[in-house]
């Protein structure tokens, strides 16, 4: 960990410019908080909803979206109190989800968590490569289905629009921490909920033209077209991409850093989740559910991708740039935490290195001088362009969401904010408490279980399909 700078100064130990750990102040609100959430929330996960819907039904369906958003709402709140210890109010700061281990579990279980959560802010970052540029790849494929009708053989590569994405976060890659990145995630924020509500009023459309189209109470139906085991798999791969849809937990001790210090992080943290979750939920149950009802059980993969809309092609247009631009500062939002921790690691490995340490002021225009070290510009274009690299080797959507969601959900949104809660709260072996939360950890364990072997067995099958390098 960073060590703070010291001052000493007998009447004000703290100078005004600041915080109680010797750290530039921070200025994040709830607010700001709020639009962290949303970019790392409401993403690429959203799109693949009414498929998730359409495998389960009408009954599973919603209830299994309302479970997970109000599980991860729940251990939020546990994981906003762990920010500060041992007193979540005035305690020592913990800048990190492994921090926040360390103080209040420690030993093996802070590799364990080490390895969760950037395994899973590594999976996110490539699946937002995927994802951009498939939205990207629809711009094209919308305007070929409209000027050469649907029927036309419209497939133009993934390849080079990753590569443009790849270059666009190599330029924001050199932002140096998350404190400078609120402007991002707000505009973020705001392009989800446009596409969002695009693909939303497209449904709607759909379903007033009366378009017939079947749903069920179980949903997708064996037959002809799905076998029975096929029809498992889909739905463990469903409860995937809603698990995944949720996932904010690898960047809440993150995100709470950049809040002030008063009112108190972790009431703010709190308050935050709660809008953050709320109006996810609250998208994700419209989209989803009438997504559902527009395309029945034929519901494609990616609502805007996958073609269930073909017009009016200009606004499908718009929505899929929406898209690639909120990825954009989703992807931000992933990976600074990870940029911290390996720069972190490397000038307390190599401290006395200039290539390190070494800060240039560099004349920017119109944004006057802008810090640039040459290890932080080598090392994080390095990560984006091996991201691009994996994510050109398996560019398979809706697999991919369900396998990081379910190896991500259950150790870092559930397993650890419930174990150090416990631990805090010095909450007694086989009480009423320990056993309900006991019950709920081990419960999300057999979930994220089976969501894996479905996506697993999902991308296995994609694998089989794929035709790499096919081009219009």
């Amino acid at each position: 960990m960073d060590t703070p700078s010291t001052f000493h100064i007998t009447n004000d130990p703290t100078p005004k410019h600041l915080d109680d750990d010797g750290r530039e102040k921070r200025t994040g609100t709830w607010l700001t908080a709020s639009a962290h959430i949303i970019t790392a929330v409401i993403g690429s996960g959203v799109l693949s909803l009414a498929w998730a819907i359409a495998q389960l039904g009408w009954v599973a369906g919603p209830a299994v979206l309302m479970t997970f958003s109000f599980i991860t709402y729940f251990t939020s709140i546990l994981l906003a109190d762990a920010y500060r210890a041992p007193d979540p109010v005035h305690g020592k700061r913990n800048y990190t989800y492994m921090d926040v281990v360390r103080a209040t579990l420690g030993g093996k279980k802070v590799q364990l968590c080490g390895i969760a959560q950037y395994v899973n802010l590594v999976g996110a970052t490539i699946g937002y490569t995927i994802t951009a540029s498939i939205s990207i790849v629809a711009v094209k494929k919308s305007n070929c289905f409209h000027y050469n009708g649907h029927g036309a053989h419209c497939q133009p590569s993934n390849y080079p629009y990753m590569a443009v994405f790849a270059v666009i976060q190599i330029v924001l890659s050199q932002i140096p921490n998350f404190h400078k990145l609120s402007w991002l995630s707000i505009l973020a924020a705001i392009m989800s909920y446009a596409y969002s509500l695009i693909g939303l009023g497209l449904s709607i459309a759909t379903v007033a033209r009366g378009v017939h189209t079947k749903t069920t109470l179980t949903g997708t139906e064996v037959g002809p077209n799905l076998s029975s085991s096929e029809k498992v798999w889909r739905t463990f791969q469903a409860i995937g991409d809603i698990a995944f849809s949720y996932v904010f937990s690898t960047v809440l001790i993150e995100i709470q850093d950049t809040l002030k210090s008063h009112p108190p992080e972790n009431k703010m943290m709190k308050r935050a989740s709660l809008v953050g979750v709320l109006t996810t939920t609250m998208f994700y149950m419209l989209c989803g559910c009438i997504g559902y009802a527009a395309f029945g059980n034929d519901a494609p993969g990616n609502f805007l991708t996958g073609f269930g809309f073909y017009e009016p092609f200009w606004l499908i247009d718009i929505a899929n740039v929406c898209i690639a631009v909120h990825l954009i500062g989703a992807y931000q939002v992933f990976c600074q935490p990870i940029f911290g921790f390996v720069e972190k690691k490397c000038k307390q490995r190599w401290p006395e290195s200039k290539f390190i340490t070494t800060e240039h002021a560099v004349n920017v225009p119109c944004c006057g001088e802008y810090p640039v070290n040459m290890f932080r510009l080598v090392w994080r274009t390095g990560y984006v362009a091996l991201t691009a690299l994996i994510a050109m080797i398996f560019p398979f959507f809706n697999s991919f969401l369900g396998l990081i969601g379910a190896v991500s959900f259950y150790p870092l949104t559930v397993y650890f904010p419930i174990e150090m809660y416990i631990a805090r709260a010095k909450i007694p072996r086989f009480s009423v408490t320990w056993v309900w939360l006991k019950i709920l950890t081990y419960t999300c364990l057999v979930v994220s279980l089976v969501a894996a072997v479905g996506s697993v067995q999902g991308l296995l099958t994609d694998l089989k399909k794929y035709q790499p390098f096919k081009t219009e």
